[in-house]
């Protein structure tokens, strides 16, 4: 079954409480969101999700060269970042999308929805 990662994506800057107006909100996201991971594997979808540190906790490593290079801070400077992800299982892109919406809601936040590569991908690939 194809895979897909629903990332959530929300603001660089930060209040106390993530990304949310107040703690009472907070707490309904995760309460809502922690539902949302039941239903995903109750249903054969959940594979693994998790949320991130802030984008400023980040480190990116460039080991391309004879010595790796290491570098503060997240690879993008943007108005908004990469908070948290699910990697589900679906058996098309439109159960991927209505799974997407029901994360939206639960954790109030924007879902990109993004299919993995799989193994005809990279034979076409290879034999481009």
């Amino acid at each position: 079954m194809p895979r897909y990662l629903m990332s959530v994506f929300g603001p660089a800057e930060r209040t106390d409480f993530g990304n949310y107006p107040t703690k009472e909100d907070m707490l309904q996201a995760f309460e809502d969101t922690g539902a949302f991971n039941d239903k995903l594997q109750r249903e054969g979808y959940f594979v693994f999700a998790d949320g991130l540190a802030p984008a400023d906790t980040a480190t990116v490593v460039d080991g391309q060269g004879d010595q790796p290079v290491f570098t503060d801070g997240p690879y993008l400077e943007a108005k908004e970042h990469l908070g948290g992800f699910w990697v589900i299982e679906a058996p098309d892109l439109d159960v991927a999308l209505q799974l997407a919406a029901e994360g939206s809601k639960a954790c109030r936040g924007r879902v990109e929805v993004r299919p993995f590569q799989n193994a005809d991908d990279l034979q076409q690939l290879i034999d481009s």
